[in-house]
């Protein structure tokens, strides 16, 4: 009996082990997806799309339309985000800032990343074409198209102006959240399109300045590759000119009160200065700044837009 109770609890032992290490890959396999759907970036599209909704009635979302709505489009901008990895895989292997993203790790395969993807996209879809609307579902697949198929493989690697032409993909959430809501697409919704769209240009161009090196390593033509820092500084500062303008007209046209004008009045400056001081006296400290703060301006200024509206 002694000799033998040993033998028992080594293999009780292994299969202890095995069964921590399975539980362990499928943990790690699904933080390998969950990333695949760059979060963060997702996080903010969803948030504008759901102040979209709010903005365009008076009252409250329907509680379904809500729900399904966020889900729909949350799904669908996930699985933009992973076809965007699955086509970038080689160029995020060659760049700092992306070489830890799962495909370049081996974490997952591409046909993984692919399959994810058509799952992903396929049930937001569904959602939107059964419990919202048909216009939603339209306008969703279109901004998927542009974001994955025209910007990600055509606009990105061919053209300085990607983030440009591309931003206008970004920046459908807000009018897919307004459809959703009332079944149309309104011109305040288009106002609300602007703002991102304006938005877009410095925000990715402070990036791309203290990244230049890795831009330039993996082939990508940004702005400041092609044509280098100081005139890339020089449009960040024109480009949030821009924005600090397109920001006021929600009040312009009376789709917004005085609450937000204050708000984007202030958010606005800060934009600006920041904008100066990188024209003026850059650093890669400074720009790297900027970049953070022109992500917590936008969430503040829609947030700034939801207050007032109610």
């Amino acid at each position: 009996k002694l000799l033998r109770f040993p033998r028992r609890r080594r293999g009780a032992f292994r299969f202890h082990v095995n069964t921590q290490v399975l539980q362990g890959n499928l943990a790690q396999q699904l933080r390998a997806f969950y990333a695949l759907t760059k979060p963060r970036v997702v996080s903010l599209i969803v948030f504008t799309a759901v102040i979209g909704m709010f903005l365009a009635v008076p009252g409250m979302v329907p509680a379904k339309i809500l729900i399904a709505g966020t889900l729909g489009i949350a799904l669908v901008a996930g699985a933009a985000a992973a076809v965007n990895c699955l086509v970038e895989q080689k160029i995020d292997a060659l760049m700092r800032r992306t070489r830890w993203r799962p495909l370049p790790r081996g974490e997952l395969t591409a046909a993984q990343a692919l399959l994810f993807a058509g799952a992903l996209g396929g049930v937001g879809l569904w959602i939107l074409f059964h419990f919202v609307n048909a216009l939603t579902l339209g306008l969703t697949l279109a901004t998927f198209t542009g974001y994955a198929v025209v910007y990600t493989v055509l606009l990105k690697p061919a053209t300085p102006q990607n983030i440009v032409i591309g931003g206008a993909s970004g920046a459908m959430p807000p009018v897919l959240g307004w459809a959703a809501a009332t079944g149309e697409v309104s011109i305040d919704a288009m106002i609300l399109f602007l703002i991102i769209f304006a938005w877009t240009p410095p925000h990715f161009w402070a990036l791309a300045l203290y990244r230049t090196e890795d831009y330039a390593k993996a082939g990508v033509p940004m702005l400041p590759v092609t044509h280098g820092k100081p005139y890339t500084r020089l449009q960040v500062l024109l480009y949030t000119l821009i924005l600090f303008a397109v920001s006021l007209l929600p009040f312009v046209v009376r789709m917004s009160g005085w609450l937000y004008l204050a708000a984007a009045l202030v958010l606005g400056g800060v934009f600006v200065a920041y904008a100066v001081r990188i024209y003026r006296a850059y650093s890669d400290a400074l720009a790297q700044k900027t970049f953070r703060y022109s992500i917590l301006y936008l969430a503040l200024l829609f947030a700034a837009l939801l207050v007032d509206h109610y």
